[in-house]
């Protein structure tokens, strides 16, 4: 699929970095994923003239929605997943299509025939990813981080599926798309203030997933494309609708915040790079590595 460039560009976005284009692939375990940890950067990526390419693990038929999970979210979030990699200016979406573990059942306790992505075997899946890395001449591929950030089955599975993809395909830069652990609990005890804003997921149960500030790499500035973040978030439409007892979800409660106030909440996005130490200084560019060679 080659999705076009932004359609709302609100911001003034910089010119074109000169040099040498890249190629990023971006692996996530669900529909929405990619606009909430790395949109921005996506966006950016594009902007600067790299090749974006976008690698979605399942059918995300396990989310919720106000009409319930099944088939028929499934074939929503598709379409969803297109109008969301449109606006990020992604050129090429990949549906791997497995299907989505849930997060509050374990992983085929339904006794369904099909496996749950989260059960299927690293090996298999990381030969699927790497594929996709060797036709795309992969540059940098981001994953997530060993904890799968907030501890989603799929979340996890995904890091190791990314990390051994990288390794068949030898893609030279992997980051771990992550956040701030520090940011994070500090924003979610903000946002429990408001009744029903957060649901279940505060401060408390966040814990120790995601990433401490001092095994960061990266901090990507994406103020200039938060237009296209919001875009993005704002294509995921069942996600972030009313959820009953789990009151507005996520992605709704971001898009309530005003526009100003959502581009400096969400201007940053967060990446480790496998084996490269921090530094003093968080690097502002994901191709950094790349740079330097």
């Amino acid at each position: 699929m080659v999705g076009a460039r932004n359609p709302v560009p609100r911001e003034r976005l910089p010119r074109e970095r000169p040099g040498p284009r890249f190629v990023l692939v971006s692996l996530h375990a669900h529909p929405d994923d990619e606009a909430l940890l790395t949109g921005g950067t996506l966006a950016r990526a594009a902007a600067e003239g790299h090749r974006v390419v976008l690698v979605v693990a399942t059918d995300g038929a396990a989310g919720l929605a106000d009409a319930g999970p099944g088939a028929d979210l499934a074939q929503r979030r598709t379409r969803e997943l297109a109008a969301s990699a449109a606006a990020l200016g992604v050129a090429r979406v990949v549906r791997l299509g497995h299907r989505d573990s849930g997060y509050l059942e374990p992983a085929g306790a339904d006794g369904d025939a099909v496996p749950v992505f989260s059960a299927l075997s690293v090996g298999q899946l990381a030969a699927e990813v790497a594929a996709v890395l060797r036709e795309e001449g992969a540059d940098v591929l981001t994953t997530y981080d060993a904890r799968g950030g907030y501890g989603h089955p799929d979340h996890v599975h995904v890091h190791a599926v990314g990390v051994a993809a990288a390794a068949l395909a030898g893609t030279p830069v992997v980051l771990e798309a992550t956040i701030d652990r520090t940011w994070v609990r500090r924003a979610l005890r903000v946002a429990a203030r408001v009744p029903g804003l957060v649901g279940d997921v505060t401060a408390d149960r966040v814990g120790e997933g995601f990433t401490a500030r001092g095994d960061l790499t990266h901090r990507v500035d994406v103020r200039a494309h938060a237009g296209a973040k919001r875009a993005a978030l704002a294509a995921h439409a069942s996600q972030s609708e009313t959820g009953g007892r789990r009151g507005v979800r996520g992605i709704g409660a971001l898009l309530l915040l005003p526009r100003p106030v959502f581009r400096r909440a969400l201007g940053r996005e967060w990446f480790t790079e496998r084996g490269r130490a921090p530094g003093p200084t968080l690097l502002d560019d994901v191709f950094a590595s790349l740079r330097g060679r």
